[in-house]
């Protein structure tokens, strides 16, 4: 069980510690070489250096290639040695987070009646299940729906109370993916930084979806070196900085902040919007405008970011809202500050409970490297990428069209159908049920049925998709044009419509608007080999043989397992 102890703070120069970033690098990447060699390849600092705010990546070595889906992770902070230790950190974080949930021996499987009876007063309380999804439904129909799924259960903190709860926690990471995740040298760091992201991924999620009005802060406004210095990094380069009041109410302060330069935009350049929560104003506005220099590739490398907490905005106009608000002073916005890191914690704790809102905390240390990390969730808590139409059969219906056996998904599906009669999901779980199950045309008219039925154009673009991609199946590919085109008309934030639309264009010999699509995928996504590779195959075909090579390069670059790309290109180099 997670002990929470007291954590004088260390280091309080851009960011709060329980030691130095030296201290941390020093120490981890001593763990790293003796107790899990081949995790970490190298860090880098890759900045250009004109912002002059630094920027490092962390490089996954094989045994955390094989676990993990990212290569690289990035790390951001005022100083190189902070930059560093974030890059270094966030390696660590997720590479335990993956190999926590490899881990069977890590869990209890059973359905939610079944753990009742196991620890008896000591399981999460089903009105947390419902929270978490914000739905109005009964306790009874809540647990019938939570009995057709085997959970894995594991133990959680409740970090208010300090009481031990089973949590099904497969639900949580069904509803939250890997948001909550979080790393540092002691648990009250790691569960503070975790509970701050949460805190931030929910506030803007609510800002991104309601548009609201909100302070602009004046970034003149503070006495912090640290933050002064960053802002005048931004004007002497004529970088335009807004800061944003996202605080909401919650007991810490979350700035959000936007940045374009409007001599490289949008050419060398993007907008920047993303945002940062602390314990103080000072570091939630040096944590958003580090992880805008993160993003933002010093404004002038043609870089491609991908959004996550909040959107990305291809034209000022969008971000027109953003300038309206009064003007306030940094100091105008809460603050939990104290010498002792768990102080903070608890304060963070205790206000999010008089809230309604409950922190969970949970120990995913690798028992190798034993690097202090976590997994943190807070029931009702949203996140931009997450669907506003949720429901417990939503994500109910999903594990069982996914994962559980046939006739076990079926009679389950059925069930659903009892409590949600007409439910507008049902067609789209019977297609992906269908799909796994090797009925690709079934699963088409299924997908094609649930279409119109969807509450929102993301649900609509996605059946449209679905529909297509079934067709793709058996190769039907001119017949997945109409709903990937209708896919792309509802949602052009998603790459995967592009490069599925990108295929079947190339399947019909149309290389021009093949290449199109994989470039559109490529402008969301920059880093894919695949899109890369496929565009260089469109420009072979095209008779543009330098083009041709320049992608096929760049795509070997990045996954040298491309052997269809590698063969290509071996035939362009002997022509």
């Amino acid at each position: 069980m997670i002990e929470l102890k007291d954590c004088p703070k260390q280091f309080t120069t851009d960011q709060d510690k329980a030691c130095s970033p030296v201290e941390t690098v020093t120490r981890v990447k001593g763990l790293l070489a003796e107790k899990c060699a081949g995790v970490l390849a190298k860090t880098d600092r890759v900045d250009t250096g004109r912002l002059g705010i630094p920027v490092f990546v962390s490089e996954c070595g094989p045994e955390a290639r094989s676990i993990m889906p990212t290569r690289k992770q990035m790390g951001k902070g005022a100083s190189p040695e902070q930059a560093e230790a974030s890059a270094l950190m966030e390696l660590v974080e997720r590479y335990s987070y993956f190999s926590f949930w490899g881990d069977e021996s890590n869990f209890t499987e059973m359905t939610w009646t079944d753990a009742q009876a196991q620890w008896p007063g000591r399981t999460m309380d089903i009105r947390q299940v419902i929270r978490s999804v914000e739905e109005d439904i009964s306790e009874k129909k809540a647990v019938r729906l939570m009995d057709l799924i085997q959970w894995r259960f594991h133990p959680a903190l409740n970090v208010a109370t300090g009481e031990e709860e089973f949590v099904p926690l497969d639900w949580f990471k069904k509803l939250n993916e890997f948001n909550g995740s979080s790393a540092g040298n002691t648990f009250e760091e790691s569960i503070s930084q975790g509970a701050c992201e949460l805190v931030e991924r929910h506030v803007c999620a609510v800002v991104d979806r309601t548009r609201q009005v909100t302070p602009t802060i004046d970034p003149t406004s503070s006495d912090s070196p640290v933050l002064q210095k960053l802002v005048e990094k931004f004007e002497r380069n004529n970088i335009k900085l807004i800061l944003k009041d996202f605080t909401l109410g919650y007991p810490v302060p979350t700035i959000a902040a936007i940045a374009w330069d409007p001599k490289t935009f949008p050419v060398l350049s993007e907008i920047v919007f993303t945002a940062g929560t602390a314990a103080t104003p000072e570091k939630a506005a040096i944590r958003a405008i580090t992880e805008v220099a993160q993003l933002a590739g010093d404004f002038e490398t043609s870089r491609v970011y991908e959004a996550s907490g909040l959107p990305k905005f291809l034209e000022l106009e969008q971000a027109k809202w953003l300038k309206e608000g009064d003007v306030v002073s940094l100091d105008s916005l809460p603050t939990i500050e104290s010498d002792n890191i768990l102080k903070e914690l608890m304060a963070l704790a205790n206000g999010l409970k008089a809230l309604g809102d409950t922190l969970y905390a949970v120990d995913t240390r690798h028992p190798d490297l034993m690097v202090t990390t976590n997994y943190n969730f807070v029931p009702g808590f949203d996140f931009r990428e997450r669907t506003a139409h949720r429901s417990i059969g939503l994500f109910v219906g999903r594990m069982l069209a996914e994962d559980a056996d046939f006739d076990e998904a079926l009679e389950g599906l059925d069930v659903l159908e009892e409590v949600y009669p007409g439910g507008y999901f049902l067609p789209f779980f019977r297609g992906l049920l269908a799909l796994r199950m090797g009925d690709p045309l079934y699963a088409a008219s299924q997908f094609e049925e649930a279409e119109p039925l969807q509450p929102a154009n993301a649900e609509r673009a996605l059946s449209a998709f679905y529909q297509a991609y079934a067709l793709s199946q058996v190769e039907d590919w001119e017949n997945t044009l109409d709903p990937l085109g209708r896919a792309i008309a509802l949602d052009q934030e998603c790459k995967e419509f592009y490069n599925l639309r990108g295929v079947a264009h190339f399947k019909g010999e149309r290389y021009a608007e093949a290449a199109e699509d994989f470039l559109a995928s490529l402008d969301i996504d920059s880093g894919s080999p695949h899109d890369l590779a496929n565009l260089g195959l469109c420009h072979k075909f095209m008779g543009n043989r330098e083009q041709a090579l320049d992608y096929l390069r760049a795509a070997l670059d990045m996954d040298p397992s491309l052997d269809y790309a590698q063969k290509h290109y071996e035939e362009l180099m002997e022509s």
